[in-house]
Protein backbone atom coordinates (compact mmCIF):
# COMPACT_ATOMS: atom_id res chain seq x y z
CA UNK A 1 0.00 0.00 0.00
CA UNK A 2 1.48 3.44 -0.89
CA UNK A 3 0.50 7.00 -0.19
CA UNK A 4 -1.67 7.29 -3.30
CA UNK A 5 -3.89 4.45 -2.05
CA UNK A 6 -4.33 5.82 1.48
CA UNK A 7 -6.99 8.51 1.64
CA UNK A 8 -8.21 7.90 5.20
CA UNK A 9 -7.22 6.43 8.55
CA UNK A 10 -9.33 3.99 10.56
CA UNK A 11 -9.45 4.60 14.31
CA UNK A 12 -9.69 1.10 15.75
CA UNK A 13 -9.85 2.01 19.47
CA UNK A 14 -13.57 2.80 19.28
CA UNK A 15 -15.99 0.05 20.24
CA UNK A 16 -19.78 -0.25 20.19
CA UNK A 17 -21.44 1.02 23.36
CA UNK A 18 -24.99 1.08 22.01
CA UNK A 19 -27.35 3.80 23.28
CA UNK A 20 -24.83 4.83 25.98
CA UNK A 21 -23.02 6.86 23.34
CA UNK A 22 -25.67 9.58 23.60
CA UNK A 23 -25.05 9.97 27.33
CA UNK A 24 -21.29 10.07 26.80
CA UNK A 25 -21.83 12.63 24.03
CA UNK A 26 -23.75 14.91 26.43
CA UNK A 27 -21.12 14.57 29.18
CA UNK A 28 -18.27 15.39 26.80
CA UNK A 29 -20.27 18.26 25.30
CA UNK A 30 -20.79 19.73 28.79
CA UNK A 31 -17.06 19.38 29.56
CA UNK A 32 -16.22 21.11 26.27
CA UNK A 33 -18.66 23.95 26.94
CA UNK A 34 -17.19 24.45 30.41
CA UNK A 35 -13.64 24.53 28.99
CA UNK A 36 -14.60 27.07 26.34
CA UNK A 37 -16.59 29.24 28.74
CA UNK A 38 -14.09 29.24 31.61
CA UNK A 39 -11.00 29.87 29.49
CA UNK A 40 -12.69 32.61 27.43
CA UNK A 41 -13.97 34.22 30.64
CA UNK A 42 -10.48 34.42 32.15
CA UNK A 43 -8.97 35.71 28.91
CA UNK A 44 -11.60 38.50 28.82
CA UNK A 45 -11.09 39.32 32.51
CA UNK A 46 -7.31 39.64 32.06
CA UNK A 47 -7.62 41.68 28.85
CA UNK A 48 -10.20 44.23 30.07
CA UNK A 49 -8.80 44.74 33.57
CA UNK A 50 -5.73 46.97 33.46
CA UNK A 51 -4.67 45.94 36.96
CA UNK A 52 -4.01 42.44 35.59
CA UNK A 53 -1.67 43.66 32.83
CA UNK A 54 1.29 42.17 34.67
CA UNK A 55 3.76 39.53 33.42
CA UNK A 56 2.24 36.63 35.36
CA UNK A 57 -1.29 37.30 34.11
CA UNK A 58 -0.17 37.88 30.51
CA UNK A 59 1.56 34.50 30.61
CA UNK A 60 -1.67 33.06 31.99
CA UNK A 61 -3.59 34.63 29.10
CA UNK A 62 -1.26 32.86 26.66
CA UNK A 63 -1.82 29.62 28.58
CA UNK A 64 -5.62 29.95 28.39
CA UNK A 65 -5.49 30.68 24.63
CA UNK A 66 -3.48 27.49 24.22
CA UNK A 67 -6.08 25.51 26.20
CA UNK A 68 -8.67 26.64 23.65
CA UNK A 69 -6.42 25.46 20.80
CA UNK A 70 -5.97 22.01 22.34
CA UNK A 71 -9.69 21.66 23.04
CA UNK A 72 -10.55 22.73 19.49
CA UNK A 73 -8.20 20.06 18.14
CA UNK A 74 -9.89 17.28 20.12
CA UNK A 75 -13.47 17.83 21.23
CA UNK A 76 -15.33 18.58 17.94
CA UNK A 77 -13.58 15.61 16.33
CA UNK A 78 -14.31 13.37 19.33
CA UNK A 79 -17.99 14.34 19.47
CA UNK A 80 -18.46 13.52 15.78
CA UNK A 81 -16.71 10.16 16.18
CA UNK A 82 -18.83 9.17 19.19
CA UNK A 83 -22.06 9.51 17.21
CA UNK A 84 -20.62 8.03 14.02
CA UNK A 85 -20.87 4.36 13.12
CA UNK A 86 -17.78 4.48 10.88
CA UNK A 87 -14.72 5.65 12.78
CA UNK A 88 -12.47 6.97 10.04
CA UNK A 89 -10.78 10.27 9.26
CA UNK A 90 -9.30 11.64 6.06
CA UNK A 91 -5.52 11.98 5.84
CA UNK A 92 -5.52 15.83 5.66
CA UNK A 93 -7.91 16.09 8.63
CA UNK A 94 -5.76 13.63 10.57
CA UNK A 95 -2.65 15.74 10.01
CA UNK A 96 -4.63 18.86 10.96
CA UNK A 97 -5.58 17.26 14.26
CA UNK A 98 -1.96 16.22 14.85
CA UNK A 99 -0.92 19.82 14.22
CA UNK A 100 -3.45 21.21 16.75
CA UNK A 101 -2.75 18.65 19.47
CA UNK A 102 1.03 18.66 19.20
CA UNK A 103 1.09 22.44 18.94
CA UNK A 104 -0.97 22.50 22.13
CA UNK A 105 1.39 20.12 23.97
CA UNK A 106 4.52 22.00 22.93
CA UNK A 107 3.14 25.48 23.65
CA UNK A 108 1.85 24.25 27.02
CA UNK A 109 5.32 23.01 27.93
CA UNK A 110 6.96 26.28 26.84
CA UNK A 111 4.36 28.36 28.68
CA UNK A 112 4.83 26.41 31.90
CA UNK A 113 8.62 26.79 31.63
CA UNK A 114 8.34 30.56 31.05
CA UNK A 115 5.91 30.90 33.96
CA UNK A 116 8.31 28.94 36.19
CA UNK A 117 11.06 31.39 35.27
CA UNK A 118 8.73 34.30 36.02
CA UNK A 119 7.85 32.91 39.46
CA UNK A 120 11.53 32.23 40.15
CA UNK A 121 12.39 35.89 39.52
CA UNK A 122 9.42 37.11 41.59
CA UNK A 123 10.26 34.92 44.61
CA UNK A 124 14.05 34.65 44.51
CA UNK A 125 14.90 38.11 43.12
CA UNK A 126 11.94 40.34 44.07
CA UNK A 127 13.97 43.58 44.11
CA UNK A 128 15.10 43.09 40.51
CA UNK A 129 11.82 41.62 39.21
CA UNK A 130 10.44 44.84 37.67
CA UNK A 131 13.67 45.52 35.77
CA UNK A 132 14.26 41.95 34.62
CA UNK A 133 10.65 41.27 33.57
CA UNK A 134 9.67 44.29 31.54
CA UNK A 135 6.83 44.19 29.02
CA UNK A 136 9.19 44.00 26.04
CA UNK A 137 10.75 40.87 27.53
CA UNK A 138 7.32 39.43 28.32
CA UNK A 139 6.26 39.91 24.68
CA UNK A 140 9.41 38.17 23.44
CA UNK A 141 8.89 35.24 25.80
CA UNK A 142 5.26 34.81 24.70
CA UNK A 143 6.25 34.93 21.01
CA UNK A 144 9.07 32.48 21.72
CA UNK A 145 6.59 30.11 23.41
CA UNK A 146 4.49 29.98 20.24
CA UNK A 147 7.04 30.37 17.42
CA UNK A 148 9.46 27.55 18.37
CA UNK A 149 6.66 24.95 18.77
CA UNK A 150 5.14 26.10 15.46
CA UNK A 151 8.47 25.61 13.70
CA UNK A 152 8.89 22.19 15.30
CA UNK A 153 5.41 20.98 14.31
CA UNK A 154 5.85 22.16 10.70
CA UNK A 155 9.11 20.19 10.39
CA UNK A 156 7.62 17.11 12.05
CA UNK A 157 4.48 17.00 9.87
CA UNK A 158 6.50 17.74 6.73
CA UNK A 159 8.70 14.70 7.39
CA UNK A 160 5.63 12.47 7.80
CA UNK A 161 3.44 13.92 5.04
CA UNK A 162 6.22 13.58 2.43
CA UNK A 163 6.63 9.85 3.08
CA UNK A 164 4.46 7.01 1.79
CA UNK A 165 1.99 5.22 4.04
CA UNK A 166 1.95 1.41 4.23
CA UNK A 167 -1.12 1.17 6.42
CA UNK A 168 -4.12 3.15 7.62
CA UNK A 169 -5.18 1.67 10.98
CA UNK A 170 -4.51 3.76 14.10
CA UNK A 171 -5.23 2.03 17.40
CA UNK A 172 -6.41 5.20 19.12
CA UNK A 173 -9.53 7.39 19.32
CA UNK A 174 -7.68 10.30 17.70
CA UNK A 175 -4.77 10.90 15.37
CA UNK A 176 -1.41 10.59 17.10
CA UNK A 177 1.87 11.35 15.37
CA UNK A 178 3.68 8.34 16.87
CA UNK A 179 1.14 5.91 15.37
CA UNK A 180 1.19 7.66 11.99
CA UNK A 181 5.00 7.43 11.97
CA UNK A 182 4.74 3.67 12.51
CA UNK A 183 2.68 3.44 9.29
CA UNK A 184 5.30 5.16 7.10
CA UNK A 185 6.87 3.04 4.36
CA UNK A 186 10.01 5.16 4.41
CA UNK A 187 11.23 8.22 6.23
CA UNK A 188 10.30 6.90 9.68
CA UNK A 189 13.98 6.94 10.65
CA UNK A 190 14.33 10.65 9.84
CA UNK A 191 11.14 11.45 11.76
CA UNK A 192 12.22 9.39 14.78
CA UNK A 193 15.71 10.89 14.83
CA UNK A 194 14.27 14.41 14.61
CA UNK A 195 11.82 13.63 17.43
CA UNK A 196 14.58 12.29 19.68
CA UNK A 197 16.89 15.24 18.98
CA UNK A 198 14.11 17.75 19.66
CA UNK A 199 13.03 15.95 22.83
CA UNK A 200 16.50 15.74 24.35
CA UNK A 201 17.73 19.15 23.22
CA UNK A 202 14.64 21.27 23.87
CA UNK A 203 11.99 19.56 25.97
CA UNK A 204 14.42 18.12 28.52
CA UNK A 205 16.06 21.55 28.78
CA UNK A 206 12.67 23.07 29.59
CA UNK A 207 11.99 20.31 32.14
CA UNK A 208 15.39 21.02 33.74
CA UNK A 209 14.53 24.74 33.87
CA UNK A 210 11.21 24.03 35.62
CA UNK A 211 12.90 21.68 38.09
CA UNK A 212 15.70 24.17 38.82
CA UNK A 213 13.35 27.10 39.40
CA UNK A 214 11.19 25.15 41.84
CA UNK A 215 14.18 23.83 43.75
CA UNK A 216 15.27 27.44 44.23
CA UNK A 217 11.72 28.56 45.10
CA UNK A 218 11.35 25.78 47.69
CA UNK A 219 14.73 26.72 49.14
CA UNK A 220 13.47 30.28 49.64
CA UNK A 221 10.25 28.98 51.18
CA UNK A 222 12.11 26.92 53.79
CA UNK A 223 14.78 29.50 54.59
CA UNK A 224 12.86 32.78 54.29
CA UNK A 225 10.56 34.60 56.65
CA UNK A 226 6.96 33.59 57.28
CA UNK A 227 5.70 36.44 55.07
CA UNK A 228 8.02 35.42 52.20
CA UNK A 229 6.96 31.80 52.58
CA UNK A 230 3.25 32.66 52.46
CA UNK A 231 3.68 34.87 49.39
CA UNK A 232 5.69 32.20 47.56
CA UNK A 233 3.16 29.49 48.37
CA UNK A 234 0.14 31.60 47.35
CA UNK A 235 1.61 32.60 43.97
CA UNK A 236 3.36 29.33 43.09
CA UNK A 237 0.87 26.69 44.24
CA UNK A 238 -1.49 27.04 41.20
CA UNK A 239 1.43 26.89 38.77
CA UNK A 240 3.02 23.91 40.50
CA UNK A 241 -0.34 22.09 40.45
CA UNK A 242 -0.64 22.82 36.72
CA UNK A 243 2.90 21.53 36.07
CA UNK A 244 2.23 18.31 37.98
CA UNK A 245 -1.10 17.74 36.24
CA UNK A 246 0.46 18.25 32.81
CA UNK A 247 3.38 15.98 33.72
CA UNK A 248 1.02 13.19 34.76
CA UNK A 249 -0.95 13.56 31.52
CA UNK A 250 2.21 13.49 29.41
CA UNK A 251 3.46 10.45 31.33
CA UNK A 252 0.23 8.56 30.62
CA UNK A 253 0.49 9.45 26.91
CA UNK A 254 4.12 8.30 26.66
CA UNK A 255 3.33 5.15 28.62
CA UNK A 256 0.51 4.16 26.28
CA UNK A 257 2.41 5.06 23.11
CA UNK A 258 5.61 3.20 23.94
CA UNK A 259 4.36 0.14 25.85
CA UNK A 260 1.74 -2.52 25.21
CA UNK A 261 -1.19 -1.82 27.52
CA UNK A 262 -3.62 -4.18 25.80
CA UNK A 263 -4.20 -5.98 29.11
CA UNK A 264 -5.89 -2.89 30.51
CA UNK A 265 -9.65 -2.39 29.92
CA UNK A 266 -10.41 -0.49 26.71
CA UNK A 267 -12.23 2.30 28.59
CA UNK A 268 -9.22 2.89 30.85
CA UNK A 269 -6.85 3.05 27.86
CA UNK A 270 -9.10 5.66 26.21
CA UNK A 271 -9.27 7.75 29.41
CA UNK A 272 -5.47 7.66 29.78
CA UNK A 273 -4.98 8.67 26.15
CA UNK A 274 -7.32 11.67 26.52
CA UNK A 275 -6.14 12.83 29.94
CA UNK A 276 -3.38 15.18 28.80
CA UNK A 277 -5.64 17.20 26.49
CA UNK A 278 -8.85 17.19 28.54
CA UNK A 279 -7.87 17.60 32.20
CA UNK A 280 -5.38 20.42 31.70
CA UNK A 281 -7.83 22.81 29.91
CA UNK A 282 -10.50 21.85 32.47
CA UNK A 283 -8.15 22.05 35.44
CA UNK A 284 -6.25 25.30 34.83
CA UNK A 285 -9.16 27.80 34.86
CA UNK A 286 -10.40 26.33 38.13
CA UNK A 287 -7.00 26.42 39.82
CA UNK A 288 -5.97 29.89 38.69
CA UNK A 289 -9.45 31.37 38.95
CA UNK A 290 -9.99 30.13 42.50
CA UNK A 291 -6.46 30.44 43.88
CA UNK A 292 -5.32 33.83 42.57
CA UNK A 293 -7.00 36.62 44.54
CA UNK A 294 -6.54 39.28 41.86
CA UNK A 295 -8.43 37.20 39.30
CA UNK A 296 -11.23 36.51 41.77
CA UNK A 297 -11.55 40.21 42.56
CA UNK A 298 -11.46 41.13 38.85
CA UNK A 299 -14.27 38.66 38.14
CA UNK A 300 -16.38 40.06 40.97
CA UNK A 301 -15.76 43.60 39.75
CA UNK A 302 -16.65 42.68 36.18
CA UNK A 303 -19.91 40.85 36.94
CA UNK A 304 -21.13 42.15 40.29
CA UNK A 305 -20.04 45.78 40.18
CA UNK A 306 -22.81 48.18 41.15
CA UNK A 307 -22.64 51.92 40.93
CA UNK A 308 -23.13 53.60 44.22
CA UNK A 309 -26.21 55.80 44.23
CA UNK A 310 -25.50 59.50 44.34
CA UNK A 311 -26.26 61.15 47.68
CA UNK A 312 -28.98 63.64 47.00
CA UNK A 313 -29.01 66.61 49.29
CA UNK A 314 -32.41 67.82 50.29
CA UNK A 315 -32.81 71.54 50.03
CA UNK A 316 -34.52 73.44 52.78
CA UNK A 317 -36.79 76.35 52.16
Amino acid sequence: MNVSQVSYFTLSAYFDIGPFKYGIFLVIMCVYMFIIGSNVLLIVVICVNRSLHEPMFLFLCSLFVNELLGSLGLFPFLLVQILSDVHSVSVPLCFLQIFCLYMYVNVEFYNLAVMSYDRYLAVCHPLHYSTQMQMSKVSRLVLFSWFIPLLNIIVMISLNASSGLCGNVIDRVMCVNYYVTKLLCSGATASNVYGLVYTFSVLLSLAALILYTYVRILKVCFSGSKQTRQKAISTCTPHLASVLNFSFGSFFEILQSRFDLSRLPAVLRIVLSLYFVTCQPFFNPLVYGLKLGKIRMACKTLFFHRRKPCNKRTSTL
